[in-house]
């Protein structure tokens, strides 16, 4: 009763009240998806921007387009060709287009990103991206100990000259791949195998290395068995699909109309863009760069940290749609400091044209052309014809002129230059002969 009575003293005398902040309770954006997770940590340029009703989030794509904006990451099968397997889930899915990233021999089991149309543009991205394979040595005579082979590994580490083994379909000429990491996981000295993780640059030859081994032990070796883990930012663990999946999925889709299951085989393409820095565009600016506009920096709603020159970024929607991928001209301290100017140079455009309404030509000077064309005091193409207006006429005129201006003076200095090394050549001929 004493407790009772105490507690209820201290809240009738207590001022209990929640008090306004000024602080806006964050949101928690890391459990967001692909490639809008932690978006509250880039860094705004402007908020303000019209949110237009078109495009939609990757997720929530409708299946048609969801398909046909994805990649499946497949376990390939011993036996059959990359191209096999791929030609294999192009008719299952019944689309006009599929490709892959990295090719595995026929032997070759592991992960093998396939492309499915509009997600074939980053094929070329994705080849070039690092993999990791775990494999099989078989030696040819018994090693000392298994120190050996682990420390002859440890020396295969770095940039190695590699020639491509004769069961290779490329050229055979001498070629430098970089081999990052390796490690031995185990070795039967028994059996005289070896088991081996490398993580290495696209390109690189696991059978080549392996009779590099052999010829640094001083005992020969060759490839028993190999298994891609990682292709890229795809590895075993990241929804490794079968061949049956992808079938009993498009099954399912075609005799239930139950799409979850080719929701689950099948990822978008922006999953295979997180690893890249993002740029955020406003949704007036977005069917611009479909069309192949630059991308300015009035158009920018928000940038990543750390935006060097050079550097492969992603530019995106403010729901999360890859537009394209491109090469940024602006560092991200240029970008916070700058008014105007070109971000970066469009490398692939991703998305569909139209996906976004039009918005360029809105402005009063094209409005204006606009106008005149229809009162006919310009021709179609908008260039002034006999009922242009005079201050028209002026304006256009200024800046041709200018153009042909600096045209001319470059012609000029061009002509200067060439009639002056003939003078030059001249003169010394001349003087030879005297």
């Amino acid at each position: 009763g004493y407790k009772c009575s105490f507690s209820a003293e201290i809240q009738e005398s207590g001022d209990f009240l929640i008090k306004p902040e000024s602080k806006v309770a964050r949101l928690d954006t890391s459990q967001w998806p692909l490639l809008l997770k932690n978006f509250d940590k880039l860094n705004i340029r402007t908020a303000h921007y019209t949110p237009l009703p078109h495009g939609s989030n990757p997720l929530k794509r409708n299946i048609h387009d969801y398909v046909r904006t994805g990649f499946i990451n497949l376990d390939k099968p011993a036996n059959p060709s990359s191209h096999e397997v791929v030609a294999w889930i192009k008719r299952i899915l019944r689309v006009e287009k599929t490709g892959h990233s990295g090719t595995l021999d026929p032997k070759v089991t592991g992960c093998l990103i396939v492309c499915v149309e509009r997600a074939t543009r980053l094929v070329k991205s994705q080849q070039s991206a690092g993999k990791e394979y775990v494999g099989i040595v078989r030696l040819h005579n018994a090693l000392e100990n298994e120190h050996q082979l682990a420390r002859a590994l440890e020396c295969l580490t770095g940039a190695l000259f590699q020639r491509p083994p004769l069961i290779a379909a490329v050229k055979r000429q001498l070629r430098v791949r970089t081999i990052y990491e390796s490690k031995l996981i185990e070795y039967d000295a028994e059996r005289r195998l070896g088991i081996f993780w490398v993580s290495c640059e696209a390109g690189t030859y696991i059978r080549t290395l392996c009779v590099h081994l052999g010829l640094l032990l001083g005992v020969g070796g060759q490839m028993q068995e190999l298994r891609r883990v990682r292709s890229g930012v795809m590895g075993e663990k990241d929804n490794l699909v079968t061949m049956h999946d992808v079938l009993d999925a498009q099954w399912q889709f075609d005799h239930n109309k139950d799409e979850t299951y080719l929701r689950r085989v099948i990822y978008p393409l922006e999953k295979l863009l997180v690893s890249h820095k993002r740029i955020v565009m406003k949704d007036s600016a977005v069917n611009a760069i479909c069309y192949g506009a630059k991308i300015m920096l009035p158009g920018v709603l928000r940038y990543e940290d750390g935006i060097e020159v050079n550097q492969d970024i992603v530019v995106i929607t403010t729901k999360g749609e890859a537009i394209c991928t491109a090469v940024a001209l602006m560092t991200t301290a240029v970008i916070s400091t700058c008014d105007h100017g070109v971000v970066a140079k469009i490398k692939r455009v991703i998305m569909e044209r139209d996906t976004y309404p039009r918005k360029w030509g809105l402005g009063p000077k094209a409005s204006q052309k606009k106008m005149m064309i229809q009162k006919g005091l310009l021709d179609k193409h908008g260039k002034p014809n006999g009922s242009t207006p005079a201050d028209w006429k002026e304006g256009y005129l200024c800046t041709c002129h200018c153009f042909d201006e600096i045209v001319a003076s470059k012609k000029i200095s061009w002509w200067h230059k060439i009639t002056s090394d003939l003078k030059t050549d001249w003169w010394d001929v001349l003087w030879s002969v005297m």
